[in-house]
């Protein structure tokens, strides 16, 4: 990737890991809306080149209020980029892509608009367009340019993934918008037709540009494009000889350049192939060829000065052509095969429409009109009828009105942290087993059972949703604390994960990682225990459960033991045992942080993945138990470090996606769950406890507030009066579905920014937050 201007990115941390939140990058005097413009470019000689082109060009003109950075794919060897453009990316390098969409992320632009055809991108079927995709977080508007009916299975994969990852995509036919619904099972409501656009010119001046480029009075046919077989010019040329005979100074002009492919494999021998055959039917005065690719402005004026337009193209499933919405809203009577585009564009009298491979049709379309002075004119007419709703001007505005429907609006101010939410999403989820997994919308799904990791979630909660009547969470916490027994696997010396419904366990030993999780949540039953005898349980079970830690290489899952340990030690008992293990885990974070990092990579691992602020959490509250300040340095280093790749450059919280865990140095902005946004508040808040630092309290907040609606898609995901929470951010919005983990991490969450906030209060005027700072964090009371 090129970049023609700088980019600024967000600065580094200080070294203690402190004030690290000046994200915004938006220019002063910003317009309504920016906008990242990907495709060919001007001088590139392509048809999705001069679509991109015009596209900046038009919204530049008649939208003001929307502004384009163009980001132009460039070929190797491929001509220097138009001055215009913002940056290029080579079309072959994957690296280029990475680059080019954190780039673009980092600008904050409110929408993407990609202009995909399968040959403009490198990879197999071009997809490395993929690789870019997935890397956007920005709202992406695609534009299909080629819908094929009966696409290989690469290209169907290639397709569907794009749409997926797609806000909203824009085709330019109405076959090509069924296509995708009935074949490629599109949602309709994420599909919009918006006709090619077209120049706006006065009707009526074709002698005037036939006595400038010389033709005099001779009827003038034409031909535009790229040349190459699928033109169909070898009909047309073998239909000249019938029209000669009763218009002997018909001039048919092939303008246009060998399409470079073709040049690459053939030389010119298929230009010469057609200039054979005019030779061969005694027309090669009646043909002229002008092996050139035109500039707009120059193709216009030829098309103006032309009494017909001629398509007789071969590939009947194309479903769009710049230069046929060009003659038609020039007022050219056109004859042309009824592919997609001419099928729908044509229709209703606009232009004359024939069989393909047909001379005789060709011939009878072409002599019919120009026998015909009188109907030549009205097709004429017609076609820059039809041409008004074409024109450059209305597409500029369905463009704009595109990217608005896509683009992110603020949200409202956000319920307070003293808003609590309702327990109702939580027991809905439970019955008299636990917490149930999943759910398909609001209800329990029963199908995929429970599992331990949310039932430990769930005991968490209850100790610490004091807002509630201790009966009731009690009363819930005894049976998640009962799955949590049931779980344990004497002869395994560790605990189950997955149960089925019918109480059957699907596991004989569940993830090193719920196994971590669970003697956290047994450390904080430990710390925060309703009474002695709850505590007396917790302690039972952590001092038989920690042992079964041993060994276990898992990053998180240590982690989360070191958690439950710090809690067991902040509780008063003298464990060594828990000192032990965080001391060893301690030790382990700290070696994997060294072995990993690099000059941008200041992490444990080469990889991200969920819950990634509990490894510097832990590394933070082993450092303070322990007195080890180099362990607290490198906790609030390396949070500062992933607190940056969660933060957009507009300021909100973005967490590591879900489709990128487990990528090499790739941190990928879809789909994004609400698992991360708890991690991220908690682990600001054992940073603030650490430091006082009021950065680390603002980045709490802004974390909270992506529940909210301060997020890459503005989807509001909590609802206070139930306590649910969707399951995440995906592209296109939310999902719909509201799990256990969603609900508990949401809940969770609540009452940590709560107690984040208490401590801030009591902590001095130096980071003291009151009602005005909650309204300029958009947390006011809603009440």
């Amino acid at each position: 990737m090129t970049l023609h201007q700088p980019i600024a990115l967000p600065r580094a941390p200080a070294e203690d890991g402190a004030a690290i939140f000046a994200f915004s990058l938006r220019r002063d005097s910003t317009p309504a809306r920016r906008v990242a413009l990907i495709g060919g470019f001007a001088p590139r000689k392509c048809g999705i080149a001069t679509f991109t082109t015009d596209v900046f060009e038009q919204l530049s003109a008649h939208q003001r209020h929307v502004a384009v950075d163009v980001w132009a794919l460039r070929d190797p060897g491929g001509p220097d980029p138009d001055a215009r453009v913002r940056a290029t990316i080579r079309s072959d390098d994957r690296d280029g892509f990475l680059a080019a969409a954190r780039a673009i992320n980092a600008e904050g632009y409110d929408a993407v608009w990609l202009q995909h055809e399968y040959g403009i991108f490198g990879g197999e079927c071009g997809a490395l367009v993929l690789d870019f995709a997935e890397a956007v977080a920005a709202p992406l508007i695609v534009t299909l340019h080629t819908v094929l009916t009966e696409p290989s299975p690469a290209e169907r994969a290639i397709l569907e993934r794009l749409v997926a990852l797609a806000a909203q995509v824009m085709v330019m036919s109405r076959h090509a918008r069924d296509l995708l619904i009935e074949r490629y099972a599109v949602d309709s409501a994420r599909v919009t037709v918006i006709e090619h656009g077209a120049p706006e010119r006065p009707y009526g001046r074709r002698e005037a540009f036939k006595e400038r480029f010389g033709w005099g009075e001779r009827k003038v046919l034409m031909t535009f494009g790229l040349l190459g077989p699928g033109k169909g010019i070898e009909t047309m040329i073998a239909a000249l000889p019938a029209i000669v005979a009763r218009h002997p100074d018909v001039l048919y002009r092939i303008v246009g350049a060998t399409h470079p492919n073709l040049v690459a494999s053939q030389g010119e021998s298929y230009r010469e192939r057609l200039e054979a055959l005019a030779a061969e039917l005694g027309v090669t005065a009646n043909v002229a060829f002008d092996n050139r690719f035109l500039d707009t402005e120059e193709l216009l004026d030829q098309i103006e000065a032309c009494d017909i337009y001629v398509t007789p193209y071969f590939n009947l499933q194309q479903s769009t052509s710049g230069t046929l919405s060009f003659a038609v809203a020039l007022g050219k009577a056109v004859v042309s095969t009824p592919y997609v585009h001419a099928g729908e564009l044509l229709a209703d009298g606009v232009g004359t429409l024939v069989e393909p491979r047909s001379p005789e049709a060709l011939s009878d379309a072409v002599l019919g009109l120009l026998d015909d002075p009188a109907r030549l004119e009205e097709q004429s007419r017609a076609a820059y009828e039809r041409g008004r709703a074409t024109t450059w001007p209305r597409f500029a505005e369905a463009g704009a009105a595109l990217i608005e429907s896509v683009a992110v609006h603020a949200p409202a101010l956000l319920p307070s942290p003293s808003d609590t939410p309702a327990l109702t999403a939580v027991e809905a989820m439970s019955d008299a087993t636990g917490m149930l997994q999943h759910a398909i919308g609001i209800v329990a799904d029963r199908r995929h059972g429970y599992c331990l990791d949310d039932n430990v979630r769930a005991l968490i909660l209850m100790l610490r949703a004091e807002a509630h009547p201790r009966a009731q969470r009690e009363a819930l916490a005894t049976r998640y604390a009962a799955f949590v027994q049931h779980a344990w696997n004497p002869d395994r010396g560790a605990f189950r994960n997955f149960m089925n419904f019918d109480r059957t366990w699907c596991e004989e030993v569940g993830s090193d990682d719920s196994n971590g999780r669970t003697v956290w949540a047994l450390g904080l039953t430990v710390e925060h225990g309703f009474d002695g005898d709850w505590r007396a349980w917790g302690r039972r079970w952590f001092d038989i459960a920690l042992p079964a830690m041993a060994g276990i290489e898992s990053p998180r899952a240590i982690a989360f033991a070191m958690l439950g340990c710090a809690a067991a030690l902040r509780s008063g008992s003298d464990n060594d045992k828990a000192r032990d293990y965080l001391e060893v885990g301690a030790a382990v974070l700290h070696s994997l942080l060294a072995a990993a990092r690099r000059p941008d990579w200041a992490w444990f691992e080469a990889v991200l993945g969920y819950d990634n602020p509990r490894l510097s959490q832990a590394l933070i509250e082993a450092g303070e138990l322990l007195g080890r300040a180099e362990w607290r340095r490198e906790g609030l280093e390396s949070l500062a470090w992933i607190a940056r790749q969660q933060v957009s450059a507009s300021g909100h919280f973005r967490p590591v996606g879900s489709e990128g865990f487990g990528r090499e140095y790739l941190a990928l902005p879809f789909d994004q769950q609400p698992l991360e946004a708890w991690a991220a508040i908690d682990a600001a808040a054992a940073a603030h406890a650490a430091t006082g630092e009021a950065s680390w309290r603002d980045h709490a907040l802004t974390a909270y507030r992506w529940y909210f609606g301060a997020n890459d898609r503005g989807a509001v995901l909590a609802d206070l009066a139930t306590g649910r929470c969707r399951d995440g951010v995906t592209p296109r919005g939310f999902n719909e579905n509201c799990g256990a983990e969603s609900i508990l991490a949401f809940q969770l969450a609540h009452y940590s920014i709560a107690a984040l906030l208490r401590q801030a209060h009591h902590t001095g005027a130096g980071t003291r937050i009151g009602l005005g700072a909650l309204a300029s964090a958009g947390l006011a009371n809603s009440r």
